[in-house]
């Protein structure tokens, strides 16, 4: 069974491969426009024609994961170059986004000499670049001694927790299931509390506790904070109802949403 640093690391190829083809749509279209391309490339080009609207978005959606995950110190840097600061007063080659290029906008001309006022075209494929090079330079990252892979050794044991939890609900052990699932939630709000440098004065900190600190740290929105909330409240009736037992049903929600959280809150 592949461990998750192994996928990591599969996804990772891909997503750079997948990034490399974009640029390369982008660098021969770029070629094209300024009459620089012989039949040769021009025969490479077809390839790749299309790639970058075809495929920045979820691309981008992916490539965004992997950094939050893996080097999220670089994440505002990934994400502005899609979208800018939010800030601009006036479009120009420093504020001109990618998210601009992709919806349609495009740099003004100048009326007397119908001339662009900046290269936009440049200006997304230099962004494509760079938000490629973020990507890449966790490469880098799996290969240092100073990654620390807690976090990765830590997912693969709460998916085997999981898949634990799983195997005694196919057994009718419902209440044995449920609270593996309630130590896989707790231990994992834990730590999604210290990558946030939330702390709490309680000595023993239970699912609740992390919600709320989550919440008000503004890690949390609204919904998630209700859905961890339901999903405590399963794992208390596992452990502590003694009025009735839990239903299949609930169980299952309790295992799925734990794995859901563990794989997209970080």
């Amino acid at each position: 069974m592949a461990s998750n640093l192994d996928k990591y690391k599969s996804d990772l190829d891909r997503l750079v491969k997948l990034g490399q083809a974009m640029q390369a749509d982008l660098a021969f279209r770029h070629l094209k426009d300024s009459d620089k391309i012989d039949k040769k490339l021009k025969e490479a080009a077809v390839e790749f024609e299309g790639a970058f609207e075809r495929e920045y978005q979820r691309w981008y959606t992916e490539a965004s994961a992997v950094i939050r995950q893996l080097i999220p110190d670089r994440l505002a840097e990934f994400e502005q170059l899609y979208k800018g600061d939010g800030r601009r007063k006036k479009i120009n080659s420093s504020t001109f986004n990618i998210q601009d290029w992709l919806t349609g906008s495009r740099a003004g001309t100048n009326p007397y000499t119908a001339e662009k006022h900046f290269n936009d075209f440049a200006v997304v494929l230099m962004r494509l670049k760079t938000q490629l090079n973020i990507l890449r330079s966790v490469e880098a990252r799996f290969e240092s001694t100073l990654f620390d892979i807690r976090q990765l050794v830590q997912a693969d044991l709460f998916d085997s927790e999981l898949d634990a939890a799983r195997e005694l609900i196919k057994h009718a052990f419902l209440r044995g299931a449920g609270a593996i699932a309630g130590v896989v939630l707790e231990k994992h709000l834990a730590q999604v509390a210290t990558n946030h440098n939330v702390t709490t004065r309680k000595k023993h900190p239970m699912i609740s506790d992390f919600n709320d600190l989550l919440k008000n740290g503004g890690v949390l929105d609204v919904p998630k904070w209700r859905q961890i909330q339901r999903l405590g409240d399963i794992r208390n009736l596992c452990d502590h109802n003694k009025q009735r037992d839990p239903t299949k049903e609930e169980v299952e929600e309790l295992v799925n949403g734990v794995e859901k959280i563990s794989k997209t809150l970080f």
